[in-house]
């Protein structure tokens, strides 16, 4: 556990939460919340309000990395869960001075690092349950991202997020198509990602949206089966084995991420 010298007061809580700020995740300190004026309101503890019952109750001796980490809430969350240890990563540094300050505030065990989702492997190691919410959209390559997770730090579980647009329908599939048919890219539950050149919801790291369907199917393409689907957008999936390809094993290329 963390002690601090001496436990601050609400005003120097205040005070520090105002000088990091803003923030995304609306946490409660002490008494004093990070977030309160969140366009999505008490956010994410309503997002987790939904799911936490098809996470383990009880953590004890798990491990966790919560890849993306923001301001912490997940991190917390599991460690409260009695999760043994709990990493977190994220690339934005102030991110990162939020939720260590938030662990300090709350008294919690928590490792933070500065680190991309390509650079798991640095990590050198694989976690029980990996929690990877609300990143998959901010990036330039996720299906990479979700091939790293799982050959270098995926153990057991993902709990998975992403945003969706366009059809929640999931449309069946066959496991090969001819050249010439088209139909089935124009029906609404085909797997798609929507690309964004520019900007969505005036963030300019809003990259890919994909629909359910494509959600899904990279889920699978990358060894995670799914086995829980508490929410729209929220899978907790177990990993499992690539199968091989007729030419060769399965395995992700370290620079392009191509299957070969």
């Amino acid at each position: 556990m963390i002690s601090l010298q001496k436990p601050l007061t609400q005003e120097e809580i205040l005070a520090r939460v105002q000088e990091l700020g803003p923030w995304f995740h609306n946490l409660d300190l002490r008494g004093v919340q990070t977030a309160p004026e969140h366009f999505l309101g008490d956010y994410p503890n309503i997002k987790f309000a939904k799911i936490a019952e098809a996470l383990p109750n009880d953590l004890s001796g798990k491990t966790v990395l919560d890849i993306g980490c923001n301001a912490g809430f997940y991190s917390m969350e599991m460690k409260r869960r009695g999760a043994a240890r709990v990493v977190g990563t994220d690339s934005d540094p102030r991110y990162l001075e939020q939720a260590r300050f938030a662990a300090e505030v709350s008294g919690m065990d928590i490792e933070y690092r500065e680190l991309s989702v390509y650079d798991v492997a640095k990590l050198g190691e694989k976690f029980d349950l990996v929690i990877f919410m609300g990143v998959l959209y901010h990036l330039r390559h996720p299906l990479l991202a979700l091939d790293l997770i799982h050959e270098h730090v995926a153990g057991d579980m993902l709990l998975f997020q992403s945003m969706q647009r366009g059809s929640a329908e999931v449309e069946p599939l066959e496991e090969d198509y001819d050249f010439w048919q088209q139909d089935v890219f124009r029906k609404p539950g085909y797997p798609k990602m929507y690309f964004v050149e520019e900007r969505y919801s005036h963030d300019p790291t809003n990259w890919w949206v994909p629909n359910r369907a494509c959600c899904e199917a990279m889920l699978r393409s990358s060894g995670f089966e799914i086995e829980k689907h508490p929410e729209q957008e929220v899978y907790l999936c177990r990993r499992t084995e690539l199968p091989d390809l007729p030419d060769g094993p399965r395995a992700v290329h370290p620079a392009k991420g191509v299957r070969r």
